[in-house]
C-alpha cells in the first residue's frame, strides 16, 4: 500500500510516496498550475504512478497541503459575504483592538473588513457574559434577518453573536433557518468555527472562514471527485495549520484551518526526520523563493500558537507556532530612505524571477548573489533551469557602484543581510521565549535552507546542522507521516483552587464525548486513539494566557483527575520561561479547556537505513566559491545521491541534488547518517 503526500507550492508541486510494506520512497516534482491546483496534483500523480509502477488500487491515502486559502486571502479573491450579529455590534469588525498595524506609521490602516457595512445585519437578541439569555431570539427576528440576507447577492454568511461560545442555541437556530431558506450559500457559525472568548478574534476568524467557504468548497469537491476517479479505494486527507489531517469534507466546511497548511506540513516532516536522526530538539529553517519559516521543536513536539495574522486579518485557531520572515531566494536588495541597503521582503517571485533566470528580472536578489559567489551552479533541477551569471553580475553592479565595493563583496553583503533577517526570526522563537538556540540543532530544508544554514548557525553559535535527504520535498514527506487530528475547546473562567477538579469534570466529559464521536465518525480504532488535554491559564487580571499541557491518554483510558494538581507547578515553570518571573502568591485562573483528538493513521515508520561505507567520497567537479571578500576558494562539488551512510565531507564543499543545494563552510565537517541525513558539525 502506498501513502502519498503532495505539497502545492507557488512554483512546483512536490510528491513524496511511501510504500508501507517495504519502506521504498519515490519522489516527484511537477510545475504548479495556479489557475487550478488540482490539475497539477492529478497530472503529477499520474506521472508518479507511471514512473514508480504504482497501481491505482495500491494507493491507501493521498495527503494534501494546500496554499489555496492563503492565496485567496492575499489576493482578496474570496466570496461575497454577509454577516449576522447581535444588535449594536455590526461595527466590531472595524473597531477591532485599536492597535496600529505599524507602530511607526501613523497613517497605516488595517485592511477593510471582507464584509462591507451594508452586508452586515443585526438581530435583536442578547446572551450575557455568563451564558444567560438577556434578550430572547424570536422567530420574527430570525425571519427578518434571513430576509435581509436573502435580499442581497451573497455567496456565504457568517453568524457571529455575542457570547455564543457559552450558549450557541441562538446561532444554531439562525443557521438552520439560513440553510433552509438559502441552501446554496456557505454558512459559518462562530460557535462551530471558533467557540472561545475574545469577540473580535472570533468574529474575524468566522468571517474569514465564510469568505473562503465557496472557493475552497468548490476546490475540495473538484479535487475529491477527480481523485476518486483515479484512486477509488484511497482516502484523501487535507493538512491543517495545527499539523494534522482532516477529511476533504471537513476542509470544505472549515477552510480557515488550512491557512498555514504547507508550512505546518514541513514542521511535521522535520519532526519525523529529526527523530530518525536522534535529535529531539531542533530549530527548523524552511527557506524558499519568497520567505523563510522557522519553528522550534522540543522533545519531538512543535509548539502550538492560537493567535496569528494572515494577510492582515487576525485568526484565532490552533496553529503550529511558525514565524515567517520575508527572506527567500527571490528577495530583492534595495536602498531605503536612510541610505542603508535592505534585503526583502519584496521578492522577484517566479515571474520575472531573479535576474539570473533570464526572464526579464533586473533587480539584484539573493539568488543572484549566490550565483555570483559560486554557491549556486549554472543550472538547477537537473539542468532543466539554466542560470546566467553575467545577468546576475549586471543586476548587482549598480548596487556595488553605489557602495564602492566589488560585485563579490556586495553579494556577500546581500547574503549577510538576508541571514541577519533569518537570525532575528530564529531569536524571536527561541531567545525571546526563554530558549537558548545553542541547545538545539538547526534543521535546514526548503529549496534554499541548506544554502544559508551555515551562516545562520554561526551567527547563533549553533554547533550542528541537519539537512534531510530530500530537503526541497520535506513538506510533502510531512504529509505522509501526519495523523488525523481534530481540536475541541470550551471557554470556562474558573479560579484554580481546591474546587477546580469538580468544576472542570463536566466540561472534560463533554469535550471527550465530542472527541469520541469524531473518532467513531472517522473510523479510528480504539488502539489508535489519543487525547491531549491542556488548559489555558493565567494570573487573575492578566491579559494573556499560557497553554499548559495536562495529560495525554491513549485508547479511551480514564485520566487521573488528581494529577490536575501538577498544573500549578507547570504553569509556574512556563510563566518563568516565557516572561522571566512567576509568583506563588497571586491567584491563578483557568480560561479555556482544550482537547486535541489524534487518530493515528500514518504508516509505520520503516525507514530504510543505508549501508555504511568507509570509502572516501569522490567529487564530481569543483568551482570557485567566495566565503569571504578577500578571495575565492576552489571548492569540490559532490552529488548528494552518491554519498553513502558513514561517509564524510570536510568543508569547504558544495553538495548538489535535484531539489536543493548544501554549502559546507571551511572548517565544517559533514557526515551522512544511517537514514540519509547530512549532519554538519559547525567549526569554530
Amino acid at each position: 500500500m502506498w501513502f502519498i503526500g503532495v505539497d502545492v507550492g507557488g512554483t512546483f508541486t512536490d510528491f513524496h510516496a511511501l510504500n508501507t510494506a517495504d519502506g521504498r520512497v519515490e519522489l516527484h516534482k511537477t510545475p504548479s498550475t495556479p489557475d487550478d491546483p488540482s490539475r497539477a496534483i492529478l497530472d503529477g500523480l499520474g506521472a508518479l504512478m507511471a514512473s514508480a509502477g504504482i497501481k491505482a488500487d495500491e494507493i491507501g491515502r493521498l495527503a494534501h497541503g494546500t496554499t489555496v486559502a492563503t492565496n485567496t486571502l492575499i489576493q482578496r479573491k474570496g466570496a461575497s459575504v454577509a454577516v449576522i450579529t447581535t444588535e449594536g455590534f455590526k461595527d466590531l469588525l472595524e473597531i477591532g483592538r485599536q492597535i496600529r498595524p505599524k507602530m511607526y506609521d501613523m497613517k497605516a490602516d488595517h485592511p477593510p473588513p471582507l464584509a462591507p457595512r451594508h452586508m452586515r445585519f443585526e438581530v435583536n437578541e442578547r446572551i450575557g457574559g455568563k451564558g444567560q439569555e438577556i434578550r430572547p431570539l424570536t422567530e420574527e427576528g430570525i425571519n427578518a434577518v434571513v430576509d435581509a440576507v436573502a435580499g442581497v447577492e451573497t455567496d456565504a454568511c457568517a453568524v457571529c453573536l455575542l457570547f455564543s461560545f457559552l450558549a450557541p442555541d441562538h446561532e444554531r437556530r439562525i443557521g438552520a433557518a439560513l440553510r433552509e431558506r438559502l441552501p446554496d450559500i456557505g454558512i459559518s457559525l462562530s460557535s462551530e468555527v471558533q467557540p472561545e472568548f475574545r469577540e473580535y478574534e472570533r468574529f474575524s476568524t468566522t468571517l474569514l472562514n465564510a469568505y473562503l467557504q465557496p472557493v475552497i468548497g468548490r476546490y475540495m469537491k473538484t479535487l475529491g471527485r477527480r481523485f476518486a476517479e483515479v484512486a477509488p479505494k484511497a482516502r484523501l486527507g487535507i493538512n491543517q495549520s495545527s499539523g494534522g489531517l482532516m477529511s476533504v469534507e471537513r476542509a470544505g466546511d472549515m477552510p480557515i484551518r488550512t491557512a498555514l497548511s504547507g508550512p505546518a506540513a514541513g514542521t511535521v516532516g522535520a519532526i519525523h526526520q529529526a527523530a530518525l536522526a536522534g535529535r529531539p530538539d531542533v530549530i527548523t529553517l524552511d527557506m524558499g523563493g519568497t520567505s523563510a519559516d522557522v519553528a522550534l521543536i522540543q522533545g519531538n513536539e512543535a509548539g502550538i500558537g492560537y493567535d496569528r495574522n494572515v494577510a492582515g486579518f487576525p485568526i484565532r485557531l490552533p496553529m503550529i507556532d511558525i514565524h515567517t520572515v520575508g527572506a527567500g531566494g527571490g528577495s530583492i536588495a534595495w536602498f531605503d530612505r536612510d541610505g542603508l541597503m535592505k534585503v526583502g521582503p519584496l521578492s522577484a517571485g517566479a515571474e520575472p524571477g531573479p535576474a539570473c533566470y533570464g526572464r526579464g528580472g533586473t533587480e539584484p536578489t539573493v539568488s543572484d548573489a549566490n550565483l555570483v559567489l559560486g554557491r549556486l551552479p549554472d543550472s538547477l533541477i537537473g539542468g532543466a533551469m539554466r542560470l546566467d551569471v553575467e545577468l546576475a553580475r549586471q543586476a548587482i553592479q549598480p548596487t556595488a557602484d553605489r557602495l564602492g565595493f566589488t560585485v563579490e563583496k556586495t553579494a556577500l553583503g546581500i547574503l549577510g543581510i538576508v541571514v541577519a533577517n533569518m537570525v532575528r526570526a530564529v531569536r524571536s522563537i527561541s531567545v525571546e521565549r526563554g530558549h537558548d538556540p545553542r541547545d538545539f540543532a538547526l534543521m535546514a530544508f526548503g529549496g534554499a535552507g541548506a544554502l544559508h544554514a551555515g551562516d545562520v548557525a554561526r551567527e547563533l553559535e549553533m554547533r550542528e546542522i541537519i539537512v534531510p535527504p530530500a530537503p526541497g520535498i520535506l513538506c510533502a514527506q510531512g504529509l505522509v507521516v501526519s495523523d488525523l487530528k481534530e481540536d475541541f475547546v470550551a471557554t470556562r473562567r474558573l479560579p484554580y483552587d481546591a474546587e477546580t477538579l469538580a468544576a472542570v469534570a463536566g466540561d472534560l466529559a463533554d469535550l471527550r464525548g465530542r472527541a469520541e464521536a469524531w473518532f467513531a465518525e472517522e473510523g479510528i480504532a480504539m488502539a489508535d486513539r489519543s487525547l491531549r488535554i491542556a488548559f489555558d491559564m493565567r494570573y487573575v487580571r492578566q491579559n494573556f494566557e499560557l497553554t499548559v499541557p495536562w495529560v495525554e491518554i491513549e485508547g479511551g483510558v480514564e485520566p487521573d483527575m488528581s494529577s490536575l494538581e501538577a498544573l500549578r507547578a507547570r504553569f509556574y515553570e512556563l510563566h518563568e520561561r516565557t516572561y522571566g518571573h512567576y509568583t506563588e502568591t497571586d491567584p491563578i485562573e483557568i480560561v479555556n479547556i482544550r482537547v486535541a483528538a489524534v487518530g493515528r493513521t500514518a504508516p509505520e515508520q520503516k525507514a530504510i537505513a543505508g549501508e555504511a561505507s568507509s570509502s572516501e567520497p569522490s567529487p564530481i567537479g569543483s568551482r570557485a566559491v567566495w566565503f569571504a571578500a578577500e578571495a575565492s576558494v576552489e571548492t569540490p562539488v559532490y552529488e548528494r545521491a552518491s554519498l553513502s551512510a558513514g561517509q564524510s565531507v570536510r568543508g569547504p564543499a558544495v553538495v548538489e541534488q535535484l531539489d536543493a543545494l548544501t554549502v559546507i563552510h571551511p572548517g565544517d565537517l559533514a557526515r551522512v547518517d544511517a537514514h540519509g541525513n547530512l549532519i554538519i558539525e559547525v567549526g569554530a
